[in-house]
């Protein structure tokens, strides 16, 4: 799998991240260790996780899926081949309208994830929320001072708003420090209705974040990027938009329309659709690294596939709005 650089960083992230939320929980440690050798094999090296994953299930081990990861990458000594990356400073799952934002609930979240993962160093640090009550030059200032430390190589945001992201990075550049170098939101070829979403802090990817990816080359390395399966569902039964097996935030007529155009378009190809729906995301102007998140190395391979697949503007743009 080919690698994409992080503009302002040594990184090079393979074309496809790893999902790994459930690792350790829904899906065993065993499970997990097979589906991240399968990845590895296949020339991915970025495993996508939190220090928050999946502590919202009941009965389940803290922070499961970062203390399965660093469990695997000791037993398989292949630390140095990979980006080493997570998430801090989400509210607590009982408190979500209340940040963690603060130097002190920063380093725990940062400290803990360097012990669970067993490293040194993290190498790609997310800023899993926002939080609004603290200027952005201070949240800024802090992650610099992780990186001055040690403790972090660079970081990104995940569901910011364009705002902020834009009121960070001016900061940083106008000081000299370094800014985010990725930006993490939910997005895929089936559109999100923010409007519907069960969890409010999520941002989805919207044309004010696109032009924003657009005119800086900032790396988008979008989650749900195969919508939770929607449009494969659809073809394998109803698109009506009460379908219950699909999550009420992409339930509307316009995926449909866009899963209506995305099967002809792979019908001409030749292709499965999931490869239509990551070629949409892989094919973008800017560097987008798209997270999937299977539970079966079948799933896995059908994903890795998509890989190679480009499409070109005129296909995007017809995914995106019917026309060329």
């Amino acid at each position: 799998m080919n690698k994409l650089q992080i503009r302002g960083t040594e990184l090079r992230i393979s074309q496809i991240g790893l999902g790994s939320a459930l690792f350790g929980s829904k899906i065993s440690r065993g499970d997990a260790f097979r589906l991240m050798d399968l990845y590895a094999d296949r020339g991915g090296n970025m495993v996508d996780t939190a220090e928050v994953y999946a502590n919202w299930l009941p009965d389940t081990e803290p922070s499961a899926s970062e203390k399965t990861i660093g469990e695997w990458m000791k037993a398989r000594g292949n630390r140095n081949r990979l980006v080493v990356t997570t998430k801090g400073a989400h509210p607590r799952t009982e408190t979500m309208s209340v940040g963690r934002m603060s130097e002190a609930e920063v380093r725990e979240d940062v400290e803990g994830s360097l012990r669970r993962l067993q490293v040194t160093e993290i190498d790609l640090y997310w800023l899993h929320r926002d939080d609004t009550a603290r200027g952005a030059g201070e949240i800024v200032e802090m992650m610099n001072g992780f990186v001055r430390e040690g403790k972090i190589r660079c970081f990104g945001c995940s569901n910011w708003t364009v705002e902020r992201m834009r009121e960070a990075q001016a900061y940083a550049e106008a000081r000299g420090l370094r800014g985010f170098c990725a930006n993490q939101m939910m997005w895929s070829l089936a559109a999100a209705d923010k409007s519907r979403l069960a969890d409010p802090s999520l941002v989805p990817m919207d044309e004010a974040m696109y032009e924003l990816h657009r005119e800086t080359g900032l790396a988008a390395i979008p989650y749900s990027s195969q919508a939770q399966g929607v449009f494969t569902k659809w073809e394998e039964g109803t698109h009506a938009e009460d379908d219950e097996r699909i999550a009420a935030q992409y339930r509307s007529a316009d995926n449909v329309a866009r899963w209506i155009r995305a099967s002809r378009l792979a019908a001409e190809l030749s292709l499965p659709l999931n490869r239509i729906v990551l070629g949409y995301l892989l094919s973008q102007p800017f560097p987008t690294i798209p997270i999937v998140g299977p539970n079966t190395p079948g799933q896995l391979l059908d994903s890795l596939e998509a890989a190679e697949t480009k499409l070109t503007p005129e296909q995007l743009a017809w995914l995106d709005k019917g026309e060329a």
